[in-house]
């Protein structure tokens, strides 16, 4: 009997012997093959993955803020009737390209009509001083003559001559008030001889650009300064932005910017700043700058919205990857490095600052390593999936 309980124990303790044998070959190999992952080259086709080499780059750290494009204060015109009158014609709308010059409207000019009609009865006046002041020169000469001989007393000389300067002066002043007049009419563009011809003005463009504002209708009355257009010169404009407390200091008046807009996404603008206002916003905390932007071809339109890209003072040479190759992974940062074909290695890394779409690596790769870049996510998922299955 006791033979036999011998038996029996040795045969369990090689049982249990043949079973611990496998079980520590499986974890000796699946601890050699731990941060590993194979994907066949099928796979990386079908989810896109892209592979690029660690490089060294110049970083070049970029403030970045929003804005919109408005006009430049100093090329924006307000259009306004030169008089009072009635709109005849409107050849200008909303969003026209004007050139400089160009008939914007017509106005019935009722002012200058009264104008034609005084300036008539001016010269009218005119010529009857000029009457009497031939008719005074000849009796000035007549009593010069009896005084003379003694016909006449001076004094009827002095007065004469008296009386023909006073009507001299008259003469003078009724000749510029005639002169200031035909000044007046020929700026409204109407003729200064007919009074029963209706004087038609035309409201011009200041300058070359585009209408941004209407106010006028066909028929409507008009006092002298009314409003009838806005036009704007959008050969330059300003894009305008606010930038936060902590960032004035990495602005400077006159620096270069570079701006973006949804619109054109692979075509940026060179600008400039021109100002920064030296009152923070007491909700947002922020302060408003504006970049002068060349916008010759008209490209840019009032109230797009704008990206705002300020260079700051951060420069220097370091490895770097692309952002899309960077992978958070049970709490760390780690990048997936091509080992092979269908091999890649999961590394760890210790990365600084993001600009432009790269991440700056401080250590973990060595430069012209291949990491996977686009499709990264799809490796990460693979690794989190290996450890589902072993928990």
């Amino acid at each position: 009997m006791k033979r036999k309980w011998i038996v029996i124990s040795f045969c369990l303790l090689g049982a249990a012997c043949s079973r611990t044998k496998p079980e520590a070959a499986q974890e000796k190999e699946a601890k050699e093959s731990s941060g590993f992952i194979t994907m066949e080259e099928v796979a990386q086709k079908n989810v896109g993955l892209q592979v690029s080499a660690v490089k060294i780059t110049q970083l070049s750290e970029y403030l970045q803020v929003t804005g919109t494009v408005q006009p430049v204060d100093s090329r924006v015109g307000q259009v306004r009737s030169l008089a009072r009158g009635r709109l005849q014609d409107v050849l200008a709308r909303i969003g026209d390209r004007v050139s400089q010059g160009q008939e914007l409207a017509r106005i019935d000019n009722l002012e200058a009509g009264e104008l034609t009609a005084q300036l008539a009865s001016a010269r009218a006046e005119l010529q009857r001083l000029r009457v009497l002041l031939t008719l005074q020169a000849k009796q000035v000469e007549r009593n010069r003559k009896l005084s003379e001989i003694g016909a006449a007393p001076a004094k009827d000389y002095e007065q004469s001559r008296a009386e023909y300067q006073a009507l001299e002066e008259n003469t003078r002043a009724q000749e510029g008030i005639i002169s200031g007049l035909g000044t007046r009419l020929r700026r409204f563009g109407g003729p200064d001889t007919d009074p029963n011809t209706p004087v038609i003005t035309a409201i011009t463009a200041p300058f070359a650009g585009i209408v941004i504002k209407a106010f006028a209708s066909p028929g409507g009355v008009v006092e002298s300064g009314t409003e009838l257009f806005t036009v704007a010169d959008l050969s330059r404009v300003w894009v305008q932005a606010e930038v936060y407390e902590k960032d004035i200091g990495s602005v400077q008046v006159g620096q270069s910017a570079i701006i973006h807009v949804d619109t054109y996404p692979g075509e940026p603008f060179s600008g400039k700043v021109t100002y920064i206002s030296d009152v923070l916003d007491p909700q947002t905390r922020t302060a408003k700058i504006r970049c002068e932007v060349p916008n010759s071809k008209v490209l840019l339109k009032l109230d797009m919205f704008a990206s705002v890209q300020l260079p700051t003072t951060f420069r220097r040479q370091a490895l770097t990857a692309p952002v899309g190759a960077i992978q958070q992974l049970d709490g760390k940062t780690v990048v997936f490095v091509r080992s092979g074909a269908t091999r890649f290695e999961t590394r760890e890394i210790q990365v600084g600052k993001t600009v432009n779409g790269q991440v700056e690596i401080l250590s973990g790769l060595r430069e012209g390593e291949p990491v996977a870049t686009v499709g990264a996510f799809h490796l990460k998922s693979i690794v989190a999936g290996k450890e589902l299955e072993e928990e």
